[in-house]
């Protein structure tokens, strides 16, 4: 199958270059200076060879010493002067390849934050880890190594030509005599190097995809015993990896050495033509010398440049995947002129007639069919139903993570995707079964960095659910340490944590999606008694498959199969003996105090 890590494309893309260049736009005054420092090298490049022609032409074959250190004196200037430019050149570029390497993981990243939830359901996280790292890494390169520097390589080859060619054009066209052989090699080299670094990047991406994975969900393969079999798994694509790097090892093995030997093969005509011109006084012995080092000069940028080559390959792949992703439309964002809603919010919330199905282009899968209810302010509402009948669905569509594909869903009047998204999601506070904690403290934890919930906020918000026993045995209370989700929490620890975040954002709607079903019965106990404060004057939408949690609410909703099969109070439910009661009946067989309620229902 096909991946993003797959592409290839051309070796150069106009289109993806010029969108390239508008990160380095702002900093051209940087390109400016390194422009000038490469031109300013190439010169005194050029000029050490000539020097050493004029010294042993001029000086040291008729014997003369006088102006010989004067000579020696500009060529050790020259020398500087090529040292200073290289130094200015590459840190100036070093240090705009790092400033555009931030600016595009800073819009990867901002663009990943707006992206909906659907777009994470279709790609895994290690291929997106790939794209912020590995793929802006070879940007760099690019902009430090290739989009600047490539000028610097074509000018000091045309500089080298023309040198060579007014110093003697015969000589200059014997040595330029093996260029065909460099085409060839180098064409080979390209191509295949091409090919194979296609097949590198995309067992990179195999292994990022893998290793997240697999360390996320270390428990489970500790806990079923999956070692043997997940480290043969890896041991295959790791192999595989290995094994594309050495194929392409070898291409560089190969071409290097011919490049040299060509050069070597350069440097024998000229020797071996020049020596005879030398002998018959046509041509200078100072000349035979400069003719040598420049050639010597003249094969370092073709390598160099088929090294660009591969540089440019890589960039236009990465960066046609980074824009593919930046390209990637964002489906549920605010709308251009947001409604306004009521002030105060009331928080009275209306499902009318919502569809919905996960699956684009397909209505054979619908998780929700014209479900249609409303939540009145200060309203408590629980949601119970099996596995699958769409509770979290719900929730989802609420706090528009997606959208609605018929019908509606409106917040004191107005439809959820007239309003503006930061505006929708700040009337909620969502406690999830599965609480996902930060590496930071505790406080930063409950606060989650809003600059509004002061110390003493979080304090109250984390007293109110009754966390603040647990946290304050802790080594440095609130300041103590979180490690990476939560690891070094219990699970009913991390839940109270999620009630006192929620708590401390103050919110119109509170939503609780199992939020109890992680917890032992002391702690649920304790929680339930704080969410009878929490929940007064607060509309409040609750999940649960433990009926226990939610037999207090003013209205229980019953789901099955995508429909709202059941609405009413939990005494109403019972004794329509319907969905809801067999769900009772079953969650408490075998519980004779419940058993003696459910017959008094009869």
């Amino acid at each position: 199958m096909s991946t993003d890590d797959d592409i290839l494309g051309k070796a150069y893309d106009a289109r993806l270059m010029r969108r390239l260049l508008e990160y380095l736009r702002p900093y051209w005054r940087q390109v400016a200076i390194a422009l000038v420092t490469i031109v300013v090298g190439g010169i005194a490049s050029l000029m050490q060879p000539y020097l050493i022609k004029v010294a042993i032409d001029r000086f040291i074959a008729a014997r003369r010493m006088a102006g010989l250190d004067s000579l020696a004196a500009l060529y050790l200037a020259v020398l500087v002067v090529s040292f200073a430019a290289e130094y200015v050149q590459t840190w100036t570029m070093q240090l705009t390849g790092q400033r555009i390497m931030f600016d595009l993981r800073m819009a990867i990243y901002r663009h990943l934050q707006r992206l909906d939830l659907r777009y994470y359901d279709r790609h895994p996280v290690g291929r997106l880890m790939t794209r912020v790292t590995s793929d802006v890494d070879v940007l760099n390169d690019l902009f430090t190594a290739g989009v600047v520097t490539v000028f610097g390589d074509v000018f000091t080859l045309v500089g080298i030509m023309a040198m060579m060619l007014w110093m003697n054009w015969r000589l200059a066209l014997v040595a330029f005599s093996v260029l065909p052989i460099i085409f060839l090699v180098t064409q080979w080299f390209r191509r295949n190097v091409r090919d194979s670094y296609r097949v590198v990047r995309g067992w990179i991406a195999r292994i990022n995809a893998f290793l997240q994975e697999n360390i996320t969900g270390m428990s489970t393969v500790q806990l079923f015993r999956r070692e043997a079999l997940n480290f043969a798994r890896f041991d295959e694509i790791d192999r595989k990896h290995r094994d594309a790097n050495i194929e392409s090892i070898f291409y560089y093995a190969v071409f290097y050495p011919a490049i040299e030997a060509v050069a070597t093969l350069a440097s024998a005509l000229i020797i071996w033509y020049g020596g005879g011109g030398v002998m018959s006084r046509t041509l200078t012995l100072g000349a035979l010398v400069a003719f040598l080092q420049y050639s010597q000069r003249f094969f370092r940028p073709i390598s160099d440049m088929s090294e660009k080559f591969n540089v440019l390959q890589a960039a236009m792949a990465s960066s046609e995947r980074i824009f593919k992703l930046l390209d990637e439309p964002v489906a549920i964002e605010s709308p251009a002129l947001p409604a306004r809603r009521p002030a105060p919010a009331q928080g009275h919330i209306v499902f009318d007639g919502v569809w919905f199905t996960y699956n684009e282009g397909s209505d054979e899968t619908w998780v929700l069919k014209g479900i249609s209810f409303d939540v009145r302010p200060g309203e408590r509402v629980g949601i119970v139903g099996a596995t699958g009948s769409g509770k979290t669905t719900l929730i989802n569509l609420l706090l528009r993570f997606y959208d609605v594909k018929r019908g509606r869903i409106t917040i004191d009047g107005v439809d959820i995707r007239r309003l503006d998204l930061a505006d929708v999601r700040g009337l909620f506070s969502l406690v999830l079964q599965d609480v996902h904690l930060f590496s930071g403290t505790i406080a930063d934890n409950i606060r989650l960095g809003h600059p509004a919930i002061d110390d003493e906020r979080v304090r109250r918000a984390a007293g109110a659910v009754h966390a603040e026993p647990f946290i304050e045995r802790l080594p440095d209370g609130y300041a103590s340490a979180v490690a990476e989700r939560g690891s070094t929490l219990s699970v009913g620890q991390k839940q109270l944590l999620s009630f006192a975040r929620a708590l401390a954002f103050d919110p119109r709607v509170l939503i609780l999606d199992e939020a109890t079903s992680s917890v032992d019965t002391e702690t649920e106990l304790i929680i339930r008694d704080a969410l009878r404060v929490l929940m007064a004057g607060r509309t409040t939408i609750a999940i649960a498959h433990r009926l226990s949690t939610i037999q207090d609410m003013d209205k229980i909703l019953v789901l099955h199969k995508g429909q709202l099969r059941e609405s009413g109070t939990h005494q109403e439910l019972l004794a329509h003996r319907g969905i809801y009661f067999k769900l009772f009946e079953l969650q408490y067989k075998g519980d004779e105090r419940v058993e003696v309620r459910s017959q008094s229902q009869k």
